[in-house]
């Protein structure tokens, strides 16, 4: 028979992938499992407090004294900041705002008002028609010449203090100084500044022909000739060992650890199982059949042993307070068969009242 000689499907893995598997395997199963048994077991716990204890805590605890304390701090709030307030505005300060517009109101309309009319119509329009009556005559004969004057005198002053000078400034001082100032700038600019600029100009062409440039050049080719054959072959390097550790290390590894995780949970969950059918054999069970065939038949016993001591206690107790003190009245017998939703006995009569008189008689 010949053999198979096709390639495995997917490329098949290698000796390098078999013997990083193996301990990888052995570490996940003594490390993983473990660690996610551990889990499973906090998270039952987990569930199971968050279940019977924190959960009927809040519900029959804390929620209700947090909806208390809500309340009580509302109703403290409305109390000292709202409800305070809110009398003030509505039984204080709006009728005290209503009867001052209506005071204010009625004093404008009763008091400021007519007396304000008066004044305007028998004081004030007279003395200002003759006040301007006497403004008229005194601009035209009076104040016009002397205002005329005093706008001369000022126009002189002003002429001498704030023109005159400034101008003669400006011609005799600024316009020479500035010509000579600007007569010296041509000539530094022509004589010195232009030789300095040109020398300068010639002195950086040199030194970018000569210096610059070449070095500029060589650092170029440096820089091409270190990439070429060396940062390049060392980046290929690099990376062909990154793609060979994820492809034969990494790779491998993570599908093992995945693998793990999954067996762990299956065996954590099988083992959980397990142990909870053993807790039920060992406890539970027992536990329910103890409960069903001994604790409630002895329950039961006990229960009617107490009641027929009880009676008994109670009889006795009859008989030595019947000893000391004597037997009560005799009262007729009840009968057995009582009437629906009655403690009276059928056909019977209540018994004749007996006075102290009588039973002494």
């Amino acid at each position: 028979m010949e053999t198979d000689k096709r390639p495995p499907v997917g490329g098949g893995d290698g000796c390098l992938v078999g013997v990083i598997r193996i301990p990888v395997k052995i570490v996940a199963v003594l490390v993983v499992l473990p660690v996610r048994v551990a889990w499973e077991l906090l998270v039952a716990l987990g569930r199971a407090v968050h279940r019977h204890v924190l959960g009927p805590l809040w519900a029959h605890v804390l929620e209700p004294v947090f909806r208390g304390l809500g309340w009580l701090l509302a109703t403290l709030f409305k109390l000292v900041l709202v409800w305070p307030w809110v009398g003030l505005w509505r039984y204080v300060i709006t009728p005290v705002g209503r009867g001052l517009a209506w005071l204010v109101r009625g004093a404008y309309d009763r008091l400021f008002a007519p007396a304000g009319r008066l004044l305007s119509t028998y004081v004030l329009l007279p003395l200002g028609r003759a006040l301007a009556w006497v403004g008229r005559g005194g601009l035209r004969y009076l104040l016009a010449p002397l205002a005329k004057g005093v706008t001369w005198v000022a126009w002189v002053l002003g002429m001498a203090l704030f023109v005159w000078p400034w101008v003669g400034l400006w011609r005799y001082v600024l316009v020479p100084v500035g010509r000579g100032i600007g007569w010296l700038a041509v000539a530094v600019y022509r004589y010195v500044l232009t030789p300095l600029g040109h020398g300068l100009v010639w002195l950086a062409v040199a030194l970018y022909r000569y210096l610059l440039r070449p070095v500029g050049l060589g650092l170029v080719r440096l820089a091409v000739a270190l990439y070429r054959y060396l940062l390049r072959p060392v980046g290929l390097g690099i990376a062909w060992l990154a793609h060979g550790l994820h492809r034969y290390v990494l790779t491998p590894v993570g599908q093992v650890l995945v693998w793990a995780w999954h067996v762990s949970g299956r065996i954590a969950a099988a083992l959980w199982r397990g142990l909870s059918w053993v807790c039920w054999v060992l406890v539970g069970w027992p536990a329910s059949r103890v409960y069903r065939y001994v604790l409630t038949p002895v329950g039961h016993a006990v229960r009617d042993v107490w009641r027929t001591a009880r009676a008994a206690v109670r009889e006795a107790r009859a008989e030595v307070r019947r000893a000391l003190f004597g037997a009560p009245p005799v009262e007729p017998a009840r009968s057995r068969a009582r009437t629906l939703g009655s403690t009276t006995a059928a056909g019977n009569t209540p018994a004749p009242e007996i006075s102290l008189h009588e039973r002494q008689g």
